[in-house]
């Protein structure tokens, strides 16, 4: 499965972390045997105001009619559900993922049901919803035929039975081998066409975690002083989410020419005048993220920044002005491409200059159906949301991202957040 940025922030910070810190500093969380101490401002923080609505239990049964009315229209008998984001959009049923199978099956017709280890079944009697079929199977007995016995149930043994595209493959094999009247298929024109389009509640929680994030990033970002690290800037981060109520919440980051790797670096950094800085990150609500950067500089910028900053600006406006309705993604990709491209850079994913997509899909995985990359020849409708984020990255120098989330209405594309109006003023 691949890694998300996410994790991938959190790794990187325990590695820089470790590079910085001594062991004793390690043990007592400090580095180099001091203890930084939260910032005035972010103390001074308060929760953010309003609440957020959890998706309701009628618009889960709405997901399961529309999942079932999707594999009708794709052929398919069942989907099976390995302990995964799409179980949670689902059932909102959270399982942790081991070598023990804990599945979901949805058929096209019929009740839901569940498969379980045997000696977890009271937990999962507790914790599972929208039906009381939950099958086990003990630890000598093959959980296959488990799922053998309910596809048989619901008239569907012969049938395609999906399964999205990260299961893990012993997974798939169990299925097929226990099930080989069936055909083991994709379920991603079942999963991806549900989770793809988002309700007014969903959009709702992902605008409530942009909100927060930006005000993170605004108090964070205040706490910058010559010699400061990428470590410690961390830290204030992640307390400024936790303080404002988004609990969880990181960032990667990324000062001078570190700015030009796309995903961070581990190299140890500490800020000096002039330096580009990036921060990339965000948090969760109820299951939805958030995903936002900002550049800005430490001082005064030179014109060299201040130029490279300005036509990323105007890449990530083109995407914007590109994705309107009946649009295809790969269109959004080409329209921030061709800025950079026609100022110099590239072309292609050539360095210097956009090295990567120009955004990915987005709601309750930060990376998620469908992207803004070339060949996606997917058109966008109402309800689609996607993080918008060309970069220019010139390794040796400094790099520039700017990224903001935008949906599809019916009117068009609208940002869940104000684009940074000035290399100097990240923030609106």
């Amino acid at each position: 499965m691949p890694i998300s940025r996410r994790r991938f922030v959190h790794t990187t910070a325990l590695a820089a972390t470790a590079a910085y810190a001594t062991p004793a500093a390690a043990q007592r969380g400090g580095q180099g045997g001091v203890t930084t101490p939260v910032p005035d401002n972010i103390r001074a923080l308060q929760r953010f105001p309003g609440v957020a609505v959890p998706i309701s239990e009628q618009e889960r049964l709405q997901r399961i009619e529309k999942a079932r009315r999707l594999m009708g229209e794709n052929g398919i008998g069942a989907i099976v559900l390995e302990t995964s984001t799409s179980m949670s959009y689902f059932v909102n049923v959270r399982w942790g993922l081991s070598e023990r199978p804990f599945l979901l099956v949805i058929p096209q017709k019929g009740e839901l049901a569940y498969v379980c280890p045997g000696f977890e079944e009271a937990r999962a009697r507790e914790l599972t919803t929208f039906t009381k079929d939950v099958r086990v199977w003990q630890e000598d007995e093959d959980w296959g035929a488990t799922v053998q016995g309910i596809l048989q149930d619901r008239g569907v043994s012969t049938a395609k039975i999906g399964v999205e595209e990260r299961v893990r493959f012993f997974i798939a094999d169990g299925i097929a081998q226990a099930a080989p009247a069936s055909k083991v298929v994709l379920a991603t024109p079942v999963t991806a066409g549900c989770r793809m389009f988002k309700s007014a509640t969903e959009i709702a929680l992902m605008q409530r975690a942009s909100d927060i994030t930006i005000e993170a990033f605004r108090a964070a970002l205040a706490t910058l002083r010559e010699g400061m690290t990428q470590v410690e800037l961390g830290r204030n981060i992640r307390a400024a989410f936790d303080a404002l109520g988004g609990p969880g919440g990181s960032a990667l980051i990324g000062f001078g020419k570190y700015s030009a790797f796309p995903h961070g670096s581990i190299t140890p950094q500490a800020i000096r005048e002039g330096d580009i800085v990036l921060i990339d990150g965000g948090c969760s609500l109820e299951g939805y993220q958030s995903d936002i950067t900002r550049t800005t500089v430490f001082g005064k910028p030179t014109a060299r920044q201040i130029e490279v900053w300005n036509l990323e600006k105007k890449a990530q406006t083109a995407a914007f002005n590109a994705a309107q309705v009946g649009a295809t993604c790969e269109s959004v990709d080409a329209a921030a491409r061709k800025v950079i491209t026609d100022a110099g850079f590239g072309p292609d994913y050539k360095l210097p200059g956009l090295p990567h997509r120009t955004g990915h899909g987005i709601g309750m995985d930060g990376h998620e159906w469908t992207n803004f990359v070339r060949g996606n020849k997917t058109r966008l409708a109402p309800g689609m949301c996607f993080s918008d984020e060309p970069m220019i990255a010139i390794y040796g120098e400094f790099g520039i991202r700017l990224e903001d989330c935008l949906y599809i209405t019916e009117k068009g594309p609208k940002f869940f957040t104000q684009q940074s109006p000035a290399i100097d003023r990240p923030f609106g």
